[in-house]
């Protein structure tokens, strides 16, 4: 696995899905593209809900008891999902593949519950998921003036920059002794508006229901961030309070009807991260500079996973779920390139900027606080050009074998005249895995030798004229630090003794650590002057566009509208709905092979079993990662469905947003309710769904 084989595999793929944007955008004067009106999204904060465009495009206002009361039923769960409460008695629903981690810690020995899936018949058979917890928004607080005030009290962006940090911890810690909640301080328009987020963390969280991983997942990568598609990616769990089920006011209630086509639809969920209201000279470095580089990462780990999966079939449970994460990642990162190399796209985003540069130049006021912002942002990122392959030839920690982890670590400590604990080896080194380790470490040496050449002073005196593959063979034979035994031995040496030792990885660090901490230095410089300026162009925003664009999102709880619609692709339309026919055509007409293949209980499905009820379902509701497992609800905050993908035509969303063929992928609640009471027989779990609550 060279790394200019996945260069070349990788630049053709850039070179095509640039040539194929160039072939459709080559007869458009891009001079005359114009921003579109939703181009920055519909990811609706709750303290700005937008009511009056609501009722004006939908002839619905939602009150304010409407608000808080979904606000109150929806959650984040876990680290990096949402969720929401469906029952009275504190039931939660979420994505299958938000949950398929934790059914994985809960499977007993002698349990394939990936295989078989789960449900309990009874309250007592729902098991517990240690440290698994969910967050429910209770109360928002505007705190922009005080840290505004701090930051305008900084006379340089790094003095703007620590005042804004401590204020805000200051802030949180304030406001977390107040309300005993779990106070976070969340930064919307780039800087423009603080408010403080107060949580209600529930932490006694229990498995009631998942899915088999076949149907969770039915269709694997390949369908993945693709429509038509046939998935039951939905699990239950229930958050207890003081060993019993708790007892909510605030949840959703379920529509056993779906919605129709045209209807609007909601998703309140808790969008990950989007970068809308970034600068064009922003947006292109990003594009050349920081997705290029994760990408290499993707592919190469992709190879080295899938390899060892066929090779050692037995390593299957082990790095499945970080394979099926690395691939949908590859996915998002190839398609968010695509955005960036789209002339039309990014001919919006210039437009966009030069409206807003000329609203700002039109007002002596504003032009002169915020009119140097696009220039000092892009003079930044030219000083960050300069340094940027040199500081990720010495900066691994994106990949990160164990053995350079291990080096970094003890390297550290050793530097401030500590020694590394036991402990940390143990853990550093805990089901380590020589073989995929190996890779990563031969990975790591392709990119120390692409960003900084082997002409490298460090690199020539540690490794001589050795390529990747003889470098990773060379520490493989002469470092310590290749398993935990002789990690052990070595750190128990004392610091002293680790810095003197002839180990290659510890060498290589010693003498490029002045070099990186400098560059470290210069790029925190640059990333302060880029911030500031940021928050400038934030305020600028919101100066002249206010609350009528929706901040970038934050992993905060948004409410973003749509519709239920079809779009045109590959020649032909979409379905707005799919049904369980179509899971079952593509199991058949791909031969019943994986990953179109079912699991016995869906391939011999009852006769009640009703295959022509709606599955899957499209929205234009605006959604990214993050937002997996949120509700979509109606106007009545009924559940009508689930979101867990988007399509291959949503992936620039993190950029712009567009509803011609953007689309949000769902489960519906019909597909969900019939499958759970006809095909599983879980009567339990769909009388309380259809009741919201549980029937005695």
């Amino acid at each position: 696995m060279k790394i200019k084989n996945h260069l070349k595999q990788f630049f053709f793929l850039i070179a095509v899905l640039f040539v194929s944007n160039f072939t459709l955008s080559q007869n458009v004067r891009l001079d005359t593209v114009k921003a579109g009106k939703f181009d920055l999204g519909k990811m609706w904060t709750f303290e700005h809900a937008p009511v009056d465009y609501f009722a004006e495009t939908y002839n619905f206002r939602p009150s304010q008891e409407w608000l808080d009361n979904v606000r109150m039923s929806a959650l984040r769960f876990g680290g990096g999902c949402s969720a929401s409460f469906v029952s009275e008695d504190g039931l939660v629903m979420t994505n299958h593949h938000c949950g398929r981690g934790y059914v994985t810690q809960v499977t007993k020995e002698g349990e394939e519950l990936h295989k078989y899936g789960f449900w309990s018949a009874t309250l007592a058979d729902e098991r517990p998921v240690p440290g698994l917890f969910v967050d429910q928004l209770v109360q928002i607080i505007d705190v922009s003036k005080d840290i505004l005030a701090a930051i305008d009290a900084g006379n340089t962006p790094e003095e703007k920059q620590k005042n804004k940090s401590d204020k805000i911890k200051e802030t949180e810690k304030k406001y977390n002794d107040e309300l005993q909640l779990r106070c976070n301080i969340v930064t919307l328009y780039n800087g423009s508006e603080y408010m403080l987020y107060a949580y209600k963390r529930y932490t006694d969280v229990r498995l009631v229901f998942a899915p088999e991983n076949l149907v969770g997942f039915f269709g694997g990568d390949p369908d993945n961030f693709t429509y038509p598609r046939y998935d039951f990616d939905c699990t239950f769990f229930r958050v207890y309070e003081d060993g019993k089920p708790m007892k909510t006011n605030h949840f959703f209630k379920w529509s056993p009807n779906g919605a129709t086509i045209g209807e609007p639809v909601f998703v309140v969920g808790n969008p990950g991260s989007t970068e809308r209201l970034k600068t064009v000279a922003q947006l292109e470095f990003t594009r050349d500079y920081l997705v290029t580089a994760r990408l290499q990462y993707l592919n190469y780990m992709i190879e080295v996973l899938d390899k060892e999966i066929k090779e050692h079939p037995e390593k299957a449970s082990q790095y499945e779920d970080m394979l099926f994460g690395l691939q949908n990642s590859q996915k998002v990162y190839t398609g968010q390139i695509k955005a960036l190399n789209d002339p039309i796209l990014m001919a919006k985003k210039i437009d966009f900027e030069k409206s807003l540069k000329a609203k700002v130049d039109a007002n002596p006021n504003l032009k002169s606080k915020y009119g140097n912002s696009w220039a000092e942002i892009s003079n930044a990122l030219d000083d960050n050009k300069k340094i940027y392959k040199e500081l990720l030839g010495y900066d691994q920690s994106r990949s990160a074998s164990r053995y350079m982890l291990a080096a970094k670590r003890i390297f550290a400590l050793s530097k401030e005249n500590k020694d590394l604990p036991d402990s940390i080896i143990n853990i550093i080194y805990d089901k380590l895995d020589p073989a995929v380790n190996n890779a990563i470490l031969e990975f790591e040496f392709m990119m120390i030798i692409d960003n900084l050449g082997k002409d490298n002073a460090a690199y020539k005196t540690v490794y001589g004229d050795r390529n990747a593959k003889e470098a990773a063979e060379y520490v493989l034979g002469k470092s310590y630090l290749t398993n935990k035994e002789d990690a052990l031995n070595f750190v128990h040496k004392g610091y002293a003794s680790v810095i003197a030792a002839d180990d290659p990885l510890i060498k290589f660090l010693t003498l490029v650590s002045a070099r990186h901490e400098e560059l470290i230095k210069q790029q925190k410089e640059i990333n302060a002057r880029v911030d500031a300026n940021q928050v400038s162009l934030g305020r600028a925003i919101f100066d002249v566009y206010g609350t009528s664009i929706p901040p970038d999102a934050t992993f905060t709880l948004r409410i973003s509208d749509g519709i239920i619609a079809s779009y045109s692709y590959n020649g032909t339309i979409t379905p707005p709905f799919t049904t369980f026919y179509g899971m079952y055509d593509r199991f058949y007409s791909f031969g019943k092979e994986y990953p179109w293949s079912l699991p016995d209980r869906w391939a011999n499905p009852p006769a009640e079993f009703n295959l022509e009820t709606p599955f899957n379902f499209i929205s234009t509701a605006d959604i990214i990662g993050g937002n997996s497992g949120s509700p979509l609800i109606n106007k009545n905050a009924e559940v009508v469905g689930l979101a867990f993908d988007g399509n291959i035509e949503s992936l620039p969303g993190r950029y712009i947003f567009t509803t011609e063929a953007n689309r949000t992928v769902s489960v519906d609640s019909r597909g969900m309710l019939e499958a759970i009471k006809d095909l599983y027989k879980a009567s339990r779990l769909s009388s309380e769904l259809l009741n919201g609550k549980i029937s005695e």
